[in-house]
């Protein structure tokens, strides 16, 4: 999976790749030339007191070693250059296809994991790149050169490579596939803290109410512990490689001394060589740890592309038409036929066989018992999920083969729990019109109830709203998300519960001025209080998924025990008579 991404999204910087390669080539070998220049002002130079011989070979080293540190620095721009492009990519790969996500996708995956893995798995891939382009690279160029160079200083003595490098790689594999499991752990680990400190900061407010500081912060220890014994684990294997590759190193230097020192007072090795071969051995070894700290990297960098490439991989359900149908004359006319929506692997669909039509300049109110499928059916417009049978069409076209950007214009929602985002009032107002003239958002205020108090706000349309909408109430909320829909201007209106944090006189206020504004367009209302819809014109009743009855508050008051028993457990049979009688 690491390859197959990084092949994928390095295609593009491939001339900057090679940049790297020819400028860690040209570095390695000025590298590698280097000891052998020492050999020859030790062995040429110093030992017969030629002082020529050593000036004009010590400014050979001089400019070689500039070279070595150009190249360096322009492998490690272009390397670092690559890298963050790279995460740059990933980054915005993710977010694409998370943006294309239904709430089923979002539900697998968990909204705390698809943020780590767009933060944190994709910079350890990232750092993975970075080190490879400044490190990796000149590695084996390192290796391969460093062992034919100390073969043409002594052959017998490069005999010692055959035990040190195998004994170097037998550690490395053995450390290395103990490590993998423990950071696919890690990374899990990772994913609980987010999403316990997300419920703790979001869930501030109940936690305190019930005084559960406490309990929140054991649980909280106790993933925090389990990171941290997954950690100890990846840090003591850590903690024991890079000890183990320096006493292999070590006793490869003294083995070398050892041996060379035999050679030497033989006569048939001299001092520079030995010189060399020991600073090749110490390359050879050191290509070889730098090895090593990649494949430390490795493991981790695999886990979190695994992870990053299970959520590209993952096909949203909700895909926008290969050839988008137009829609008809803008009416806003809305039918389901045999309609059912069911989630995958589930034994009974959340709604059956909906037959439903919502016609412009009509209120079409839908109530039901908890767990009845209200929200779902709603969802299914504006596809928020798509219907597993059936249609749903609007104006004679199914949603399905509309362009998602002409959906949107024909339906505005407002959802059940509405969210705001950081910025402005004015700015979240224009979410959906971002064209809208500053009177036309007052205007969609005054509708929802909610110029006064944005008047009284410092800025007013300028004031600041927190992330979530947190630093106003819930009724603000409510009336700022349904100004953002009537702002919106859209042929269709969505209500899911959208009214049950005003109070009565709000909510009869809105509503008045809404049956105005939206006189000639369809509206959906989904409610559980029976005084927002009683006077709908055509009341839906859902049960276990099925619409069990359907026509207006007198009707169903007559005819419909389940419409009768959600009215009389909200009134009393006489305010029920009075509101029919209104």
């Amino acid at each position: 999976m690491l390859i197959r991404l990084l092949r994928t999204h390095l295609r593009p910087y491939r001339r900057d790749l090679l940049f790297v390669v020819l400028l860690q080539l040209v570095q390695t070998l000025a590298t590698l030339y280097l000891p052998t220049l020492n050999a020859d002002i030790i062995d040429k130079g110093v030992i017969t007191g030629d002082t020529h011989y050593i000036i004009k070979t010590g400014g050979l080293m001089l400019a070689v070693t500039l070279v070595q540190i150009a190249c360096a620095v322009g492998a490690v721009f272009f390397g670092a250059r690559t890298a963050m492009a790279l995460g740059r990519d990933i980054r915005h790969s993710v977010f694409a296809r998370v943006s294309e996500f239904s709430a089923r996708e979002v539900g697998h995956f968990s909204t705390p994991s698809l943020i780590t893995r767009n933060t944190n798995d994709v910079q350890q891939v990232q750092m993975l790149a970075l080190m490879t382009f400044t490190l990796m690279v000149s590695a084996p160029i390192m290796c391969i050169g460093g062992i034919i160079l100390a073969l043409n200083q002594d052959a017998r003595l490069s005999l010692l490579l055959l035990v040190s490098v195998p004994a170097l790689g037998i550690i490395v594999t053995l450390i290395i596939s103990r490590m993998r499991p423990l950071f696919r752990k890690m990374q899990e680990r990772i994913d609980e803290i987010n999403r316990i400190m997300r419920e703790q900061i979001t869930g501030v407010r109940v936690i305190r109410a019930f005084v559960r500081d406490s309990s929140e912060r054991e649980r909280f220890s106790a993933a925090n512990s389990d990171l941290y014994e997954v950690g100890l684990g990846t840090g003591r294997l850590m903690a024991l490689m890079f000890p183990s590759v320096m006493l292999v190193l070590n006793f490869s230097s003294i083995a070398v001394l050892w041996f060379g020192g035999h050679l030497i007072n033989d006569g048939t090795m001299q001092v520079g060589a030995l010189t060399a071969f020991l600073s090749y051995l110490l390359q050879i070894l050191m290509s070889v740890m730098m090895a090593t700290f990649m494949f430390v990297m490795v493991p981790r960098a695999e886990v979190c592309a695994e992870r990053i490439v299970e959520v590209l991989d993952t096909k949203p359900e909700v895909l926008p038409p290969l050839r988008p149908v137009p829609a008809g004359p803008a009416r806003g006319r809305l039918e389901l036929r045999h309609a059912e929506f069911r989630y995958p692997g589930a034994q009974q669909p959340v709604l059956r066989d909906i037959n439903l039509v919502a016609e412009p300049g009509q209120v079409t109110a839908i109530v039901g018992g908890t767990g009845s499928g209200k929200t779902t059916l709603i969802s299914l417009i504006p596809r928020l999920f798509d219907a597993t049978e059936g249609e749903v069409l609007i104006d004679g076209v199914n949603v399905r083969d509309l362009d998602p950007a002409e959906l949107s214009r024909l339906v505005g929602l407002v959802p059940q729990k509405p969210y705001l985002f950081s910025g402005t009032v004015a700015s979240n107002l224009r979410y959906g019109n971002p064209d809208a003239t500053e009177a036309e958002l007052w205007h969609a205020l005054e509708i929802a109830q909610g110029r006064d108090f944005v008047a009284q706000m410092q800025g007013g349309l300028d004031a600041k709203i927190a992330q979530g909408g947190t630093n106003v109430s819930g009724g603000q909320r409510q009336r700022i998300a349904i100004a953002r829909a009537i702002a919106h201007v859209p042929e269709i209106y969505l209500f899911d519960d959208s009214f049950s944090a005003l109070d009565y006189a709000t909510d009869a206020a809105l509503r008045t001025a809404l049956a105005r504004e939206t006189a000639s367009a369809t509206v959906l209302i989904v409610a559980q209080r029976v005084a927002t819809i009683r006077n709908a014109d055509k009341i839906v009743v859902l049960d276990g998924g099925r619409i069990v009855a359907c026509g207006t508050h007198e009707e169903l008051m007559a005819a419909d025990e389940t419409y009768r028993e959600i009215v009389l457990s909200q009134l009393t049979e006489a305010e029920a008579r009075a509101g029919s009688a209104a």
